[in-house]
């Protein structure tokens, strides 16, 4: 195949290369703006069943045989009750940092009658309410009964900062290297957040709890949708402007040929 050739046989097939790639970033767009429209259905009825659990009457924690059927998608944010004594020797103290500034959640764990362990975030503390002698009024000793929501386990750590139970420093409520570092046997897989319900002498604060799902996705659908109806007006726009370009073209060879000629 000569050059001449295989020019005109690459030219030949351009238009079909540039349609293909442009029908293939239309359907893509669409798609990922479909998807974007799904997930804010399913994100709307997850805000939906949140509301429920947090505004539910408070129910008695799962037993045990129910802890490994526990997920985030069914039971966490649900409004639990247990009654226990709390073994404030082994609290651990999480970083924090609230609207009232950085501190430390109160995480202690709460022995049933039954002798099952349930951590509980009583609340946050100011870095000066750190020493337990500084809110010894806040600890009682006797049995509580304790409100609040189910959370699910937060293991490793935060962003960029990993536990350290070594060092007990804490900068998640991981519940199994909590227990673990505390020597806690039969502990449930999930923690609670007790409400506001204040403790003597005003530390720790309950009730702290942040629930907020973004809910970006209408945004995002629109943006796809967008980028789509764009890709496609571009291709149309350069399709309905080739004969245009191919006739100016022709016309500037003749008009030059004609001054060559006139020469």
């Amino acid at each position: 195949m000569t050059s001449a050739r295989l020019t005109s046989s690459l030219q030949s097939w351009r238009p079909w290369l540039l349609a293909g790639l442009c029908l293939a970033g239309v359907v893509g767009l669409i798609a990922l703006g479909v998807w974007q429209v799904e997930r804010r259905a399913w994100k709307l009825a997850l805000i939906d069943r949140v509301e429920q659990r947090v505004h539910a009457s408070p129910q008695p924690i799962p037993a045990p045989a129910a802890w490994p059927a526990i997920s985030a998608a069914d039971d966490e944010y649900r409004r639990v009750t247990v009654t226990g004594q709390f073994m404030h020797e082994r609290e651990a103290l999480v970083q924090a940092l609230t609207d009232d500034g950085p501190g430390f959640w109160s995480v202690t764990p709460l022995r049933t009658a039954s002798g099952d362990v349930v951590l509980v975030n009583r609340g946050f503390m100011p870095p000066e309410r750190r020493a337990a002698a500084t809110r010894g009024e806040g600890d009682p000793q006797a049995a509580v009964t304790v409100t609040g929501l189910l959370r699910m386990t937060e293991p490793k750590g935060a962003f960029l900062r990993t536990n350290d139970p070594l060092s007990d420093r804490w900068y998640s409520r991981d519940v199994a290297a909590i227990a673990a570092a505390r020597g806690l046997p039969q502990v449930a897989p999930f923690f609670i957040d007790a409400d506001a319900t204040p403790n003597p002498g005003g530390y720790p604060i309950g009730g702290l709890t942040v629930i907020a799902f973004p809910n970006n996705h209408l945004i995002y659908a629109l943006t796809w949708f967008a980028l789509a109806f764009m890709l496609a007006g571009a291709y149309l726009r350069i399709v309905r402007g080739t004969p245009r370009a191919r006739i100016s073209s022709h016309k500037a060879a003749s008009d030059a040929e004609a001054c060559i000629h006139s020469a």
